[in-house]
């Protein structure tokens, strides 16, 4: 089953949010979602504890460089995606963790501190890829981006990625209310109620187009990955 790791070496981008919408949305649509949450901090733990039984995602706490492996393989049997939410910092983990992963996001909000965590995570696939012959998908996800304006720091991360040719996600996530809701409430956008959160239903059509476009690009790798065996088998036949 595919592992989805978010990773920064900054706290505060935005990553754990992510994980929260990324999984709660995938439960939703009907998949059965494990979080492994090596992050220090434990929101995602947290959330999980004040959630009850609002939702059905499996978050496995105090994930470490040593019992890692173990818990991304009892989760791939059990369930359908595997999110990694690591610590916002340089740590073994970070390396570990990508070499597991089909798919690593990198939360970036629009702000030069943000942009050099990511930096550090963008740095060590293209290494992988270029020292090691490891190609692992990456995307940065743009997060706590305001609707209504666009500044100049944003403009200047976007400028700084473009420059690297580095995969930015169509879908921003926005800053809403209703995100930071769901962490003190516990449950998922869709057990908040509508009448005590403002923006709700942008909250819920965003949240479902970052999930639908992290599929897609889940599609297009599994369509890769086939061509690839098939161009293979060609060849051997031939």
């Amino acid at each position: 089953m595919p592992v989805i790791t978010f990773a920064n070496t900054k706290g505060g981008a935005g990553k754990t949010t992510a994980v929260l919408l990324l999984a709660t949305e995938l439960e939703r649509m009907g998949f059965r979602v494990a979080v492994l949450d090596a992050d220090p901090q434990y929101w995602i733990s947290r959330w999980r504890q004040n959630s009850g039984d609002r939702t059905a995602v499996k978050v496995i706490p105090y994930v470490t460089a040593t019992s890692l492996e173990k818990h991304i393989q009892e989760a791939r049997a059990e369930t359908d995606y595997v999110l990694v939410d690591l610590p916002g910092a340089r740590t073994p983990l970070l390396a570990k963790a990508i070499g597991y992963s089909n798919h690593v996001l990198i939360p970036i909000q629009g702000c030069s501190m943000d942009a050099q965590g990511g930096a550090h995570v963008i740095e060590l696939m293209q290494y992988l890829a270029e020292k090691g012959d490891i190609h692992i998908p990456y995307s940065v996800v743009l997060t706590r981006v305001n609707s209504m304006v666009t500044t100049r720091a944003l403009q200047t991360v976007k400028a700084l990625l473009a420059e690297r040719s580095v995969h930015v996600m169509d879908t921003p996530i926005i800053e809403r209310s209703a995100f930071r809701d769901v962490f003190d409430c516990g449950g998922t956008l869709h057990t908040l109620a509508s009448g005590r959160v403002s923006n709700l239903e942008k909250a819920r059509e965003n949240a479902r187009a970052f999930a639908d476009e992290v599929l897609m690009h889940e599609a297009l790798r599994c369509r890769r990955l086939r061509q690839i065996a098939n161009g293979a088998l060609l060849q051997a036949v031939a």
